[in-house]
């Protein structure tokens, strides 16, 4: 049996089955093995039948008198319902939607069962609870035989935690060969157990004690297999020849003086580090990380300022034609004293004009010439949106690339930008534009900066981007007021109206923020995205838990959902019918979103309904209210994007997040949001708190949860990049590990880099 076999060649299944452990992401025989458990019951703990509360989670072992498979009259759904009895009493069992466990399970069979004690009717009794088959009745015979730990896994419809658990048994005991990919100088040094050992310890273990060493090596493996990857791109990046900058002490003192404000000494920090990396022989590959308002723009110009002084072109790509045109006029602000020609160009603004361009006076230009004068050189900054990836734009000498929000980009997106010498030599043929003889070759590679306004905890930014150096902006400038936060409950909405009114009539502007666009009439309809169920918050197709019961329930949740449109009818003629107000989504075009948001800047509207296409790249500092609707909807991380609409003036701003949810954990994540000082410290919570795969979602990283879970041991993720750069100095390309390269290989591809 081969790990990378497919699944059937392990277990006999249906093509439901099939259809279904495809949806947990389990294809291979690997994948069965590495499909870890979330939690393990311990039936050690069992307790007599009349000692049950209801409400609690608590375990019971006795014979199973009697089993029957049924359907309900009402809600036509089937299920196994049966009785345990112990030697103080019976109590009743029904798993729905299980009507197999009825055929498995015979009367007259030693049981162990665990879950939720709940009560019906003045009876307690266990809904859908996990059971163990047991040899022998009596507990202290069973604790010295086997573990007294079962293994829960995520389920979804069809597959049920309890198959998932003999399946991986069967495999277990049939598979004789799984390769060890770790060095055994590895394993030796941080105590981690063998492959072979760890799989089984975290399937099967003997107590809790084995079960977390075995997650401990997992856990190491992935984020050393991803260190690996990242280790071999940063050694890779420089073996190639950077583009020369060299900017000179004049330069810096006459950009510096031309601001209206002095640069925090994080700035100035982090300007250093760029303005060192373009002294190195190799391409730069930075991220640089600042909140919200940290002024990462003003570096974006400077470096590009210092690259066009050199010699070269500069490009920034940003994730929308908003941001694209706001950095745009800011780079336009900034270098207005230098004699530098900027350009915009984004997708499809009209076909005649799609575009701008600044030679100290900005006029509409065609796309045909603006290509024409970025490749002849003329263009030095080009500023747009994905459309500078396409295969039409050359740059004659294309020396510095800053990504904006860079997570929004995907690395082959990123990696199009910055063309390298080979591609463009590739494409000169369809380069008709130009003359032979102006055509400029590239001889070095151009530098990158990534930044992203969205603070992510260290060991992710040393882990994900582990082949990019880190710059953090942890300053914010001098004067800046603090953004004033409640979470505002049911009863509290009339009077935060009112204060939103008082602050309106001041002359202020109002941002509200809705989770969705359109209102769901009907429950039953899915928006038209396919046959699946919605998760909610995000908007995804959901991969697990698609029973009968989640797809209701998440239906529900969506119906639940604020939407613009539905609270733009609200405001404008219940609320605030005396303001002017609009909505913006991602649905409208692009000459709808600029009228509007021109018409927003100016202030002819007051209060603008929107969805989270806003929560970047929209400055308006006469905006002094953000109102979010449904925040518990949203990530910490989005919250804080949002808040950070405001707050850009001289006027103190405040920031209403509305929620209709009581629940202790939700309350708990908007105090966070509420008491925080920076982004950095509600990454950190998400970290902790709601784990790495709350905070921007395993699936965008692409990792499992066993090595987003990793991230949280600072020291763990330090251990796996020392040995990974210490791997790849020696051997590049892992000649002596022929395994071990093949699995990274497999990995990275897996593994989304943005």
């Amino acid at each position: 049996m081969s790990l990378d076999g497919p699944i059937e060649n392990a277990t006999r299944i249906t093509p439901v089955k099939k259809r279904a452990l495809y949806k947990l992401g389990l294809r291979t025989v690997r994948d069965m093995l590495y499909y870890f458990p979330f939690r393990y019951v311990d039936f050690a703990c069992a307790k007599k039948i009349t000692d049950l509360v209801a409400g609690e989670l608590a375990s019971v072992i006795g014979e199973l008198t009697h089993v029957d498979a049924e359907k309900t009259w009402k809600k036509k759904m089937n299920l196994a319902e049966g009785t345990v009895r112990d030697d103080t009493g019976a109590i009743s069992v029904v798993w729905f939607n299980q009507p197999y466990i009825a055929r498995v399970l015979k009367p007259g069979t030693h049981i162990m069962v665990s879950g939720r004690v709940s009560i019906r009717r003045g009876e307690k009794y266990f809904a859908n609870p996990k059971w163990e088959i047991i040899n022998n009745p009596q507990p202290s015979v069973y604790n010295m035989r086997q573990s007294t730990l079962v293994p829960v896994y995520s389920e979804t419809y069809g597959v049920s935690s309890e198959w998932i658990r003999w399946q991986i048994k069967k495999v277990l005991n049939e598979i004789r060969d799984i390769p060890e990919l770790i060095p055994p100088d590895i394993l030796k040094k941080y105590h981690l157990p063998g492959i072979r050992q760890a799989i089984r310890a975290a399937h099967s273990p003997k107590n809790l004690a084995e079960a977390e060493v075995a997650k401990k090596r997992f856990s190491f493996e992935e984020i050393f297999f991803i260190q690996l990857d990242r280790q071999k791109e940063k050694k890779k990046n420089k073996e190639n020849r950077g583009a020369a900058i060299r900017p000179d002490e004049s330069l810096v003192r006459e950009f510096k003086t031309s601001l209206p404000f002095s640069l925090t000494s994080a700035q100035e920090r982090v300007l250093q580090n760029i303005f060192e990396d373009f002294e190195k022989p190799y391409p730069m590959s930075r991220l640089l990380e600042g909140d919200v308002g940290s002024g990462k723009t003003v570096i974006a110009a400077f470096a590009a300022l210092a690259a066009v002084k050199s010699g070269y072109q500069a490009a920034l790509m940003a994730p929308t034609e908003i941001l694209a045109r706001q950095h745009f006029e800011e780079f336009m602000r900034r270098l207005k004293g230098f004699r530098i020609s900027v350009a915009l160009l984004t997708s499809a603004e009209s076909k005649k004009f799609p575009s701008k361009i600044s030679f100290q006076k900005t006029a509409d230009i065609s796309k045909n010439q603006l290509l024409k004068y970025v490749a002849s050189g003329d263009i030095q900054i080009l500023i747009g949106t994905h459309a500078l990836i396409q295969d039409r734009v050359r740059f004659k000498k294309l020396g510095f690339v800053v990504i904006d929000e860079q997570h929004r980009f995907g690395t082959e997106q990123r990696a199009r930008l910055a063309k390298k010498k080979k591609e463009i030599e590739s494409h000169r043929d369809s380069l008709k534009l130009l003359k032979k003889s102006q055509i400029g070759y590239m001889t070095a590679a151009p530098h990158l900066l990534s930044m992203t306004a969205t603070p992510i905890p260290r060991t992710l930014a040393l882990t994900v981007h582990g082949d990019l150096d880190l710059s953090v902006l942890d300053e914010m400038p001098p004067g800046r007021k603090k953004i004033i936060t409640h979470v505002v409950s049911p009863k509290d909405r009339e009077k935060t109206y009112e204060f939103i009114r008082s602050e309106i009539e001041k002359g202020r502007q109002t941002f509200v923020v809705c989770p969705r666009i359109e209102p769901t009439t009907n429950p039953s309809t899915r928006l038209g995205v396919s046959n699946q169920p919605l998760d909610a918050a995000r908007g995804e197709q959901s991969t697990t838990n698609s029973s009968n019961f989640t797809d209701r329930r998440q239906r529900l949740k969506l119906s639940e959902m604020k939407a613009v449109k539905e609270e733009f009818k609200k405001l404008n003629e219940h609320v605030f019918p005396e303001f002017n107000i609009a909505m913006l989504h991602g649905k409208l075009k692009p000459k709808e979103k600029e009228h509007i948001m021109n018409d927003f800047k100016s202030g002819n509207i007051r209060i603008l309904v929107s969805t989270s296409v806003i929560e970047v790249g929209v400055d308006v500092p006469n905006a002094t209210i953000m109102m979010i609707e449904g925040g518990e909807r949203f990530g910490l991380a989005q919250l804080h994007q949002f808040r950070g609409r405001v707050g850009r003036g001289e006027h103190q701003s405040y920031c209403f997040v509305f929620t209709d949810k009581t629940t202790a954990k939700i309350q708990d994540r908007l105090k966070a949001l509420q008491e925080s000082k920076n982004g950095f410290e509600l990454a950190e919570y998400d970290l902790m708190f709601r784990g790495p795969g709350e905070l921007s979602g395993k699936n965008q990283w692409g990792m499992t949860d066993t090595g987003m879970d990793a991230l949280k041991n600072i020291k763990m993720v330090e251990a796996a990049r020392a040995e990974a750069e210490r791997m790849i100095g020696e051997d590049p390309e892992l000649k002596k590990y022929p395994l071990l390269k093949k699995r990274v290989e497999e990995l990275s591809q897996k593994i989304h880099f943005e």
